[in-house]
Parts: C-alpha cells; structure tokens; sequence
C-alpha cells in the first residue's frame, strides 16, 4: 500500500478535497464517484459522505492508497 501525508493548515479538509490534492483522483468529479460508490475507507470504515470533515490524525484509504493528515 502507497502511503502519503498531506498536511493542512486549517481545521479541516473535505474528504473529496484531499483524495483531489493528494493525486489519488484527478478530478473533484472523480472523487465523488468514488466515495459515494463505497470505495473510500476513513479510519477504517467505509465512508460515502464527500463532504467529511478530515482532521489532523485521520486517515483515509483508496484504491491501494493511505493519505494520512497532519497539522
């Protein structure tokens, strides 16, 4: 599994906003499909909400992929 770490600066960043930054979807479009489909894992459950709010220490997990975010 590739592992990456985005870091942020604000309280949070969307879950369709951080699978878009961190490359794993190359569009917004994309990345809506993806999590409404059931494909996206946050902290190890299935999550289908794109506008989860994603904090420092949580991780999500796609297509062979773990993006983790820090503060």
């Amino acid at each position: 599994m590739k592992a990456d770490k985005i870091k942020i600066e604000t309280e949070y960043i969307k879950l369709q906003d951080l699978l878009k930054l961190s490359g794993v979807c190359a569009t917004g479009g994309m990345a809506k499909i993806v999590i409404q489909n059931g494909e996206v894992k946050v902290n190890g459950e299935v999550c289908e909400m794109r506008g989860k709010k994603m904090r420092a220490g949580d991780v999500a997990e796609y297509d062979g992929y773990r993006i983790e975010v820090e503060a």
